[in-house]
Order: structure tokens, then C-alpha cells, then sequence
């Protein structure tokens, strides 16, 4: 049995609120603010990237990393040089602005969710809000994404969670225009996936069997016959392909797990985390998962705003990451969790310094979710503490093995 360590609790909280999942902000950066030059050149570059590209690219399916990847890199030590050139390599990809059909308003903007084309109206629309606001950022993040029957936020996990892990890295560096991109991208990739949140027939119907242990639930999808041969093959649109064909079976794990210890559970969680990214990787010469690393970096952007975020919102999200979690893991065609190949691993002297240098200066340096999986691994560790060096040896499993991304076809 995989031991957690204990955590003692913290009582710092913006809302005023008593949160359930008691853990402590992690250090946000004042980048607008900065002396130092790598801080400087990162506001300069993420400035230079809201003005120029797009959020989203490549007929509007791709999602602008740059934020992910500049933030992910100062946060594991980048100078300015490094921030540069990973800025120059990354821009390459991205698309230029367009304009959008119309404008978005107060009046209209829930009636363009959903809509990608109307990218540049929805920044240009939550601008407009900070300005209204006292250019205060986190007062716009609040009334829009918060707000309503139906608040945007039971959407962020839409995309691989690609909004949700923009409004992380908003938080953690301070970014203003971070912020109003993350809010448009939640806006632009909502989906169906607030029904889940919202609709309490899916929420709370009654499983089949319970647990309070998310390793166990896999264990059970593993074995589930009903899940046997759904797909030929890992890929993007087998998710879709679920929800459609098996949304019932789906649901049943999905809600048989069941939260008496929400801290606890939480950390377990984001064990899971690693163990699906990491310890699914059985062979160093096959390509690790580019969707399980999703699991792993939504896992990271989750407690990171579990301290920023109203109470209430607290479970909802991280049911919301455990339900895309378990509709990925059947996607990519349910791997053996195999603990043993991190904990058996052999570190021969490498230690975080090693990850981190690897992750700003390495030959992976510019693959934003290389980068990004090394910074979660490594707050993973701070925030639980790591006696075993369990995240530190998956964190360099991973490094050391990395070569391109698999998991499609």
C-alpha cells in the first residue's frame, strides 16, 4: 500500500470561506511588479504573446501553450536568454489574431459559449471587464467564472483542461493577461461537460459499489468486461466516442467514488496523478502518453487554485478532473499501474536540480508539456513532502526517458 504522508493545515483564504480541501497556496510571483531581469522578460514575453497570437490555432483546435511553457520555466529557475528562446521556438506555431464575427456584451456573452471563432470578441470582452473593475483581474475572474446557474467553471476541464491549467499559471505568476486569455479560452472550449457538474440524475446517481480510493475504481475499470474492446486503438477522439457509446458505465465509477476525507483523498489523487503518467510507462524505448501527461498537469493546475476558489467549488472541481481522468484512462485503453517501476527506479545521484536543468536548458526545453510535467512533479513533492523520493524518481524516470510523445495513432 502506497503510504501518504501527512500535511499539516492552513487557514489562508481570499473568499472568507471555510475550504475542504485545506492546502496552502503555493507561491505566486509578482512578475508585473519584478525586479529581476528573468521576471521582467517573462511580463515582456506574455505581453508580446496576448497581442500578437491567438489563443487558440491551427483552425482554431490547438491551444496556445506559451503562457504554460514561459511560466513552467521560470518557475524551475529560466534566465532571460531561456525565456527568449523558448518565446521564439514556441511563437512559431501560433497563429495571428482575427477578428471574431461581433462583438461579445454583458447582454449576449453566455450565447457565444461554445463558439471558437468569437476568441478575440471574449478577450476583448473581459479586458473591457478589468478595466470596469479597477483593472482588478481576480474580481473579473470571480464574476465570470463563478456566476449563474450554469458558471463556467463546471467547463474548465473542456480540452484536455487546457483552460484550467491557463488559469493556474495565471495565478501563480500574477498575470493579468494570462487571466483574461484563460477566461476566454473557458469561454471559447465550453462544453457539455457542465451537464455532469450541474444535472444531480448524473451527479448523484447511485453506483453500483463505492470507494473512497481512486486506485481501487481503476482497478475495477481495468476488469470492467463492459469496457472490453470498446477501442482498436489510444487516440483523441475516443473520449467522445465514450461519453456517447458507454456514458452509463462511465458515470458508475465516476460516482462510486466517495469523499470522506477530502484532504486525504485529494493527495491520493494526485498520486494517481504520477502513477498514470509514470508508472504506466513499462518500457523506456516506447513514447510516454501525451494524453495521461494531461492527467498529470491538470492534477498540478487543480491544487493550484484549490486555495483561490470559493469553498463550494472545491469538490465540484476535483470531480471534475477525476471524471476526465477516467474517461482518458479507458481512452488510452486502460494501462497496468505498475508502482514498482518508480519505486524500483534508480536515481544514480540525480536530484531536482538535475530535472529542472534538464527541463530549461535540456533538448526537451521548448516541449511545453515536458516542461510543464517536471514543474507538476515538483510541486507534487513540496506540497506532500516526498520521504520516499517516489515523485523525485518519477520525475527523473520521465526526464531521463523522454523521447516524443505517443498514446495516438
Amino acid at each position: 500500500m502506497f503510504q501518504l504522508p501527512s500535511l499539516n493545515s492552513f487557514k489562508l483564504f481570499p473568499w472568507g470561506e471555510k475550504h475542504v480541501i485545506d492546502v496552502p497556496p503555493v507561491k505566486a510571483h509578482d512578475i508585473e511588479n519584478a525586479q529581476e531581469k528573468n521576471a521582467r522578460a517573462l511580463k515582456h514575453l506574455l505581453k508580446l504573446n496576448h497581442a500578437n497570437h491567438a489563443i487558440l490555432y491551427n483552425d482554431r483546435k490547438f491551444h496556445n501553450h506559451t503562457p504554460h511553457l514561459l511560466g513552467a520555466a521560470f518557475l524551475q529557475g529560466a534566465d532571460a536568454d531561456d525565456l527568449a528562446r523558448i518565446h521564439e521556438s514556441e511563437s512559431k506555431l501560433l497563429d495571428a489574431w482575427d477578428d471574431s464575427p461581433a462583438e461579445v456584451t454583458d447582454e449576449d456573452w453566455r450565447d457565444h459559449l461554445g463558439c471558437r471563432e468569437y476568441q478575440k470578441a471574449f478577450v476583448d470582452f473581459f479586458e473591457d471587464e478589468m478595466v470596469r473593475l479597477g483593472y482588478d483581474w481576480k474580481q473579473v475572474v470571480a464574476e465570470y467564472l463563478f456566476s449563474g446557474k450554469e458558471p463556467m467553471f463546471n467547463s474548465i476541464m473542456a480540452d484536455l483542461g487546457h483552460p484550467l491549467i491557463h488559469m493556474a499559471y495565471a495565478y501563480e505568476i500574477s498575470s493579468r493577461e494570462v487571466a483574461m486569455e484563460a477566461l476566454a479560452l473557458t469561454a471559447t472550449c465550453y462544453n457539455q461537460l457542465h451537464i455532469y457538474l450541474e444535472d444531480p440524475v448524473l451527479s448523484q446517481a447511485e453506483a453500483s459499489y463505492h470507494s473512497t480510493s481512486m486506485f481501487e475504481i481503476l482497478d475495477r475499470v481495468r476488469t470492467d468486461k463492459k469496457l472490453d474492446g470498446l477501442f482498436a486503438n489510444p487516440g483523441d477522439h475516443n473520449v467522445e466516442k465514450l461519453f456517447a457509446s458507454h456514458e452509463a458505465v462511465l458515470l458508475n465509477h465516476w460516482n462510486a467514488w466517495k469523499i470522506h476525507n477530502p484532504v486525504e483523498q485529494f493527495r491520493e489523487s494526485q498520486t494517481l496523478a504520477t502513477a498514470l503518467f509514470v508508472a504506466t510507462h513499462a518500457d523506456s524505448s516506447e513514447k510516454y502518453d501525451f494524453f495521461l501527461v494531461h492527467v498529470l498537469t491538470t492534477s498540478h493546475a487543480v491544487r493550484v487554485l484549490l486555495p483561490w476558489i470559493p469553498a463550494k467549488f472545491q469538490i465540484p472541481l476535483v470531480r471534475q478532473w477525476w471524471l476526465i481522468t477516467l474517461a482518458t484512462f479507458i481512452a488510452q485503453l486502460r494501462p497496468e499501474i505498475s508502482l514498482d517501476r518508480i519505486r524500483d527506479y534508480d536515481l544514480k545521484g540525480r536530484n531536482w536540480d538535475w530535472t529542472a536543468t534538464l527541463a530549461v536548458k535540456g533538448e526537451h526545453s521548448t516541449d511545453s508539456h515536458y516542461v510543464k510535467a517536471l514543474r507538476a512533479l515538483r510541486e507534487t513533492a513540496s506540497t506532500w513532502g516526498d520521504h520516499d523520493r517516489f515523485y523525485l524518481k518519477a520525475a527523473v524516470k520521465f526526464a531521463d526517458e523522454f523521447d516524443g510523445w505517443g498514446g495516438f495513432v
